[in-house]
């Protein structure tokens, strides 16, 4: 997910404060201290990884241009769990649990899509995820018509 000018900018302070040595890299550690300045609380193993996959000349540091892409990456997966977090929570609302068990009624979700005048083809949608035509949805189902 490409960032904006401001968060860049961000980045470059925090990069260039983190970069003691003035050599225009981080290390493992530098990377850490700066991500956990920036809000990020990474672990160690995800910091290895992050290295590993932007450091496009293996030195095992990670100079402006590759941190950006960690960054990048981090704003990314942080995106996705949020689109997840959503789903859930409109699983839920609707009668599903926490843990992505159990099922909605296909019923209710017509009601809900109606009273809030959506418009969305919602039996298309059940015909083509309730296949069984058990007038349920699980969470897997759910998820696939929200997409």
């Amino acid at each position: 997910m490409p960032l904006s000018q401001e968060e860049i900018d961000g980045c470059r302070e925090a990069f260039n404060k983190f970069d003691k040595d003035g050599s225009g890299t981080i290390d493992a550690l530098e990377l850490k201290a700066t991500l956990n300045a920036m809000g990020q609380n990474p672990t160690e193993e995800e910091i290895f990884q992050m290295i590993s996959q932007v450091d496009d000349d293996n030195s095992g540091e990670i100079e402006f241009a590759e941190f950006i892409k960690v960054i990048e990456n981090q704003k990314t997966t942080a995106a996705k769990a949020n689109d997840e977090t959503d789903t859930i929570d409109a699983f839920i609302a609707l009668g599903g649990q926490p843990n992505k068990t159990g099922e909605i009624s296909t019923d209710k979700l017509k009601e809900v899509i109606k009273d809030f005048g959506l418009t969305i083809d919602i039996e298309k949608l059940i015909s083509e995820t309730d296949t069984d035509r058990s007038g349920k949805v699980d969470y897997s189902e759910f998820k696939n018509m929200m997409k």
